[in-house]
């Protein structure tokens, strides 16, 4: 089986017995590696002696009174940031419980590190998948994607990567790997995909998404992946190319602007140009199972709806298919 994402850390990861993922010490202590809780040499001895007491003991019981006798302040904010989230994962049997806990509640968590739980939970729901396109789409689910049209084709190449903001690593296992800091970008084709799995790391494939094309489809595959796994339940997910007469009765905005262009739709708005050409895909999700929906959408679709904002940015929403769908039952993870 080939490997992929190594740098979200899955590899110090366990799992139980129902596939989920639980935290090891291994992997708090990559947290406890970041640059912004490493004590810099004029650190004081407080925050130093904290920093090395947890790397011994990465679940230690760190009281508030520790925290507030660190003497700088951004060094106070990041630990008490850091230990409420450690202690947010370390409550929960299973990463995947611990996140759907912090979607679920609004719970307030820096941006990165629910990225960072996205990225390794979807790797453990893609384990074993083989298909680079699909895994390439995944990518979305954590990663921000600058989207352009190329020769009639939407093509969505990672923001950091094309940007060059990112040279300076976000996860300390980024530099433990050796991975270069910049990277060309070349567009994934059936002739070079399958060269993705030496390069997972470096994020610097795009992928195409024009309607009708493969993109589409293998985004709609992870998708359904991701909500097997954290729901249990079977869905299919088809890519449309247009969205002509359906009867809106439930749809989920994978992102911000999705879930306003939803709104449109559902209040009988047309869209103008402008913001119809900020769609960059459509589907349709249907349940196998009629018994697992809410009675209202009992036998209907619901339509799913990713779109670009005025920046050319695409920012993926997992959280919604997880917390947006009419489903009676809930809770796959614990």
């Amino acid at each position: 089986m080939k490997d992929f994402w190594l740098s979200c850390g899955h590899h110090l990861l366990d799992r139980e017995a129902g596939g989920g993922l639980v935290v090891t010490d291994e992997f708090l202590k990559v947290y406890l590696a970041r640059p912004e809780l490493t004590p810099p040499a004029e650190a004081c001895v407080v925050e130093k002696t904290l920093h090395a007491a947890l790397l011994a003991d990465p679940r230690r019981v760190v009281a508030p009174a520790e925290i507030a006798a660190i003497a700088d302040a951004d060094a106070r904010e990041n630990w008490q940031v850091m230990i409420a989230f450690r202690d947010r994962l370390t409550r929960h049997k299973t990463l995947e419980a611990a996140y759907l806990d912090i979607v679920r509640t609004g719970a307030k968590v820096p941006h990165i590190f629910l990225n960072q739980l996205v990225h390794v939970i979807l790797r453990n729901a893609l384990d074993g998948c083989d298909d680079p396109f699909v895994l390439r789409a995944g990518e979305l689910f954590f990663r921000t994607q600058r989207m352009t049209l190329h020769e009639g084709a939407l093509i969505a190449a990672d923001e950091e990567t094309i940007s060059g903001t990112s040279g300076v690593p976000v996860s300390p296992l980024v530099s433990m790997l050796g991975i270069p800091p910049e990277a060309e970008i070349d567009i994934m084709s059936d002739d070079n995909a399958d060269h993705y799995f030496a390069h997972s790391d470096l994020f610097h494939v795009a992928l195409d998404l024009t309607a009708g094309r493969r993109g589409g489809a293998a985004l709609a595959e992870a998708m359904r992946r991701w909500i097997g796994h954290m729901l249990g339940i079977d869905v299919q997910i088809e890519p449309l190319t247009e969205l002509r007469e359906a009867r809106l009765t439930w749809y989920v905005g994978l992102d911000g602007e999705g879930s306003r262009i939803g709104d449109l739709l559902w209040n009988g708005e047309e869209l103008d140009e402008a913001t119809a050409a900020r769609v960059v895909g459509l589907f349709r999700l249907t349940f196998p199972e009629p018994g697992l929906v809410i009675e209202k959408v009992r036998g209907e679709p619901v339509y799913l709806i990713l779109a670009m904002n005025d920046d050319k940015l695409l920012r993926f929403k997992p959280q919604n298919l997880v917390t947006g769908l009419p489903v009676r039952h809930l809770e796959a993870v614990t």
